[in-house]
């Protein structure tokens, strides 16, 4: 699910190592063959040039990673031809760092409009006569100044053609995020066993982001919910420990090169209870049926619809009612941890090789627990395939 109540990023397991044969980060020649690809959608949809700010979709076009701020970086992706990549004059040398793609870079001085920058240029490739798309995140000073200094040039909406290509992981995409969750089931490995009676959700997740760091990852968030608080998707701010015969239910995730893993784990601290074995049951059977349900040349939304008619018929719900799930099944994940498409009702997408989405129909009983298992899948042309397999019995969790 990966949100939530992040926790801090303690010191690494020194018994541990960074996981073996690591693929390889993202190639220049990748990068261009994307680029390549954003640019015919562009002309199949009208449009002249696309404008993303930093963020995944930046790193994801450019290799640039950079924050965003007050003082606009940003690339120009032209229907045909060289990008252009504007940045403030002093921050050119750290921008360059990481720009893995062949650009032109302007940059502006403190007290010039980066937009009439951009704008400037688009007038000088003749690209300002049609319509001009922005990513979907680029904030609104960027559209309405860009607007400002093309009074007749429409600016629309460009996440046709960033989706279009985002979804669609390549097999080298997909390696790095099988290796982010190689990362962060071993670290679970390594958590589970290490949980004692009386630990904070701090505790737990100082351990596992330890682990995840040693391992080799970059932590990304670790959500421990215990007890009651397992009952609320995402958590509770009152105050929580382990105890015996209750819930550790862990969310936890992490980055490598930049891409994400999301997996959940719920265990219980000594014998679980046969109402919790029960739940935990259901809700793993839910999982094995959303994994069943997502074939390709399905609706993604198809894949909640499944989920939702099994756990009716236990009597949970219906719909988002709880007991019950009271979120989608699940949701997109790649360079940001939560990414188009969802499996979430009415999604009439059909899912294709290259998707890749989370897999966590949670079952919650408000002011008992709650029991999350989550674990993505990527389809490919024979199906679905798991990034992390989903744990066989609540005895044994990880």
């Amino acid at each position: 699910m990966a949100a939530g109540l992040a926790l801090p990023i303690r010191a690494p397991a020194a018994e541990l190592s960074p996981l073996p044969n690591p693929p390889p980060p993202i190639s220049r020649a990748e990068r261009q063959t994307r680029l390549d690809k954003a640019q015919r959608l562009m002309r199949e949809q009208g449009l002249t040039a696309l404008l993303v700010e930093p963020g995944a979709s930046l790193v994801y076009f450019t290799g640039v990673r950079w924050g965003r701020s007050e003082r606009l970086t940003a690339a120009v992706i032209p229907a045909e031809g060289e990008i252009l990549v504007v940045t403030p004059f002093f921050e050119e040398p750290s921008v360059r760092e990481t720009l893995a793609v062949p650009a032109e870079l302007r940059t502006w001085q403190e007290h010039e409009d980066p937009l009439a920058l951009v704008a400037g240029w688009l007038r000088e490739k003749k690209l300002a006569a049609g319509a001009v798309g922005v990513e979907e995140t680029v904030r609104f000073f960027a559209v309405e100044g860009l607007q400002k200094h093309l009074p007749d040039t429409p600016v629309r909406s460009g996440a046709r053609v960033v989706r279009a290509c985002r979804m669609i992981k390549s097999p080298a995409e997909i390696a790095l995020m099988q290796h982010a969750a190689d990362i962060t089931v071993a670290a679970y490995r390594h958590t589970a066993p290490r949980i004692e009676r009386g630990m904070t959700p701090g505790d737990i997740g100082a351990i596992m982001n330890g682990a995840t760091r040693a391992l080799g990852g970059s932590p990304e968030f670790a959500l421990i919910l215990l007890g009651e608080a397992s009952a609320y998707p995402h958590g509770s701010g009152k105050p929580q420990a382990v105890r015996d015969g209750e819930v550790v239910l862990m969310d936890c995730g992490c980055t490598y090169q930049g891409y994400q893993s999301d997996i959940s784990r719920t265990l219980v601290f000594g014998e679980p209870t046969r109402r919790q074995r029960t739940v935990w049951e259901h809700m793993r059977r839910g999982q094995q049926i959303a994994f069943e349900a997502a074939q390709l040349g399905v609706e993604a939304g198809a894949v909640d619809d499944a989920v939702r008619r099994y756990y009716a018929s236990l009597g949970y719900g219906p719909d988002y009612k709880l007991p019950g799930t009271s979120h989608r099944t699940g949701h997109g994940i790649g360079l940001d941890g939560h990414e188009p498409i969802n499996f979430v009702r009415g999604e009439r997408t059909r899912l294709a090789p290259g998707m890749c989405l989370s897999n966590e129909p949670g079952i919650y009983i408000p002011g008992e627990f709650g029991i999350r298992l989550e674990d993505c899948l990527y389809m490919t042309e024979q199906g679905p395939k798991w990034f992390s397999v989903p744990p066989a019995s609540i005895d044994r969790p990880v």
